[in-house]
């Protein structure tokens, strides 16, 4: 039986609570709105929105659930070559938090793996764009001869990161960005990217599926730390994967 949040103050049921045994295995609870508070209290307790338009909104906890440990991340010899291009070129930049919206409406464009039709609708696009005037989303960007060529966004929580969605609309321009993330989460101390759901492309970076117990334990530990996290790029944090911020130009990545 779905659990309905009669009002924005009805706080949100244990994420333990969520029914695995329906048709909808994960679901917490529906209704309660976006607002900055009601995300803030959702993904301090592990949960998140995904719901179509149309529906209430419908609260998740899944099990297992996806992560992406930065210590565990696969960085391919061709990938590893096409970021020391990047990085020596002058053409070539990243940037954190320089155009949200334009990346999520991008991640609102593009559907998920498997998925024919996007999950970002346009209650969720405002309500992740008032949370990252607040300070906790967060948007990292490739950006190609003044281009912005791709990106992801996501949530920072003490030392935590929610992987939300990306998009590129250059070859490997989200790749870059979620190597960049994770050269930025082991140069901060953020231990656990959040993936929610398991991807094959998220697998083969070193992605897997942990318990919904487990994954809560990650999540305590980070929150307990609440960290200060530093939300500037600097080229340094480069070096987290073995490459030289300091090489020879070369021709940006087409």
């Amino acid at each position: 039986m779905i659990r309905w949040l009669r009002d924005a103050a009805e706080p949100l049921p244990d994420a333990r609570l969520a029914d695995d045994e329906s048709i909808a295995p994960g679901l917490v609870a529906a209704g309660g709105g976006l607002s900055t508070a009601r995300l803030t209290e959702a993904y301090s307790k592990g949960i998140f929105p995904w719901y179509s338009e149309g529906q209430p909104v419908l609260w998740w906890s899944p099990d297992p659930r996806m992560v992406l440990l930065p210590a565990d991340f696969r960085l391919a010899r061709s990938l590893k070559k096409t970021l020391r291009r990047f990085v020596a070129s002058a053409g070539c930049e990243i940037r954190i938090d320089s155009a949200f919206r334009r990346v999520i409406d991008a991640c609102a464009s593009a559907p998920r793996e498997g998925q024919s039709g996007t999950w970002i609708v346009p209650e969720m696009v405002e309500a992740y764009c008032a949370w990252h005037d607040a300070g906790s989303a967060h948007s990292f960007e490739t950006w190609i001869d003044g281009e912005l060529a791709g990106g992801l966004y996501g949530i920072g929580l003490g030392a935590f990161f929610y992987g939300e969605s990306m998009f590129a609309h250059r070859t490997d321009a989200s790749k870059i960005a979620l190597a960049a993330l994770v050269a930025f989460c082991r140069a901060r101390g953020i231990a656990t990217i959040d993936c929610q759901q398991r991807t094959e492309h998220l697998a083969s970076f070193g992605g897997r599926e942990i318990s919904r117990e487990a994954f809560l334990g990650r999540l305590g530990t980070a929150l307990a730390s609440e960290p200060v996290v530093d939300w500037s790029y600097d080229l340094s944090i480069w070096r987290q994967l073995g490459i030289d911020a300091a090489g020879p130009e070369d021709a940006s990545p087409r």
